[in-house]
């Protein structure tokens, strides 16, 4: 019996930390997944295979985001697309090469949406950083109005931040054009057990700190939030997604002796010495939108 399109998506990179736990949600949720990864090797994903259910709900596609027609091959019969961007194994590092990448690959997976006629919604992966980065950094308040600012960007060589800001918009370019259904999660730094110093979010993490704009979020967090806006019919434009920010000296501190175990740590600054920075960047948007499903789950049940 076929499945019903409503409740068949495609999550795209799945091979990554995030699509791959995506993947495993969404199952767990009733969904039919298609999984399309440029990495079908990826130990990440190798664990939602073994599971029970999923030989029969899910479906692994190969799909290259700079192969236009294995893109479509994977979204065919999926009414959603949960889309986050995963670097090409021969360009894994972020560097001014990597926003003409990271576009390319947005680009074509929107367009191959546009050709899709059960696509209904797509849920694309942003960053907190395509928000964050402007000349005047530290004198406002942030929240999903904002952009980042693309020459700031190329002057300070935040590659990371200018990859995700063009990519974004690029992908909004293209979905207003088309008249595609589109939400973006803008997501802090994602808090994974193998988090290193080399993650190129940290670009700048000094500046965001100090701004009071360092912001992180853990994996189930960012997941349910990636749902809700999903299956909420009256999510639209875009949402900041973190669920904890680094504005004192305590959490930074820790934070530096997680990314540097090894390190000579400093000793534990006293009551006295802790500063706090500013919070200046808001996720309510977010945060009042999941609020409003918990309770009417609440009701249902």
């Amino acid at each position: 019996m076929a499945t019903s399109p409503s409740r068949t998506v495609c999550v795209m990179d799945a091979s990554g930390h995030l699509g791959s736990a995506l993947v495993h949600l969404l199952l767990q949720r009733g969904y039919s997944v298609h999984a399309a990864l440029q990495h079908p090797a990826s130990g990440e994903f190798q664990s939602i295979e073994r599971q029970p259910s999923s030989s029969e709900k899910l479906r692994i596609f190969r799909a290259d985001p700079f192969d236009y027609h294995s893109i479509t091959n994977a979204l065919r019969g999926c009414s959603g697309l949960f889309y986050c961007f995963e670097p090409p194994s021969d360009h894994s590092t972020y560097d001014e090469f990597m926003a003409e990448v990271e576009v390319r690959a947005a680009h074509n997976v929107l367009e191959a949406c546009a050709q899709t006629d059960t696509i209904e919604k797509v849920v694309f992966t942003s960053s907190v950083t395509a928000v964050i980065w402007n000349e005047g950094r530290s004198t406002s308040s942030l929240d999903e109005r904002n952009w980042s600012d693309i020459n700031f960007c190329k002057k300070f060589k935040l590659w990371q931040a200018l990859s995700k800001t063009l990519a974004e918009k690029s992908a909004w370019s293209l979905a207003m054009d088309r008249g595609i259904n589109m939400v973006t999660i803008n997501g802090g730094l994602l808090m994974t057990s193998d988090l290193t110093i080399t993650n190129p979010y940290l670009k700048g993490a000094a500046e965001m700190y100090e701004d009071g704009v360092f912001v992180t979020v853990d994996l189930r967090f960012i997941l349910d939030a990636h749902v809700c806006v999903f299956e909420d019919v009256s999510s639209y434009g875009r949402y900041l997604c973190f669920n904890h920010v680094i504005n004192c000296s305590h959490d930074a501190d820790k934070l530096a002796q997680m990314l540097l175990p090894s390190s000579d740590s400093s000793p534990p600054q006293s009551s006295e010495e802790t500063r706090m920075y500013q919070q200046r960047i808001s996720n309510k948007k977010l945060n009042n939108m999941m609020m409003e499903l918990e309770n009417d789950q609440l009701l249902t049940n």
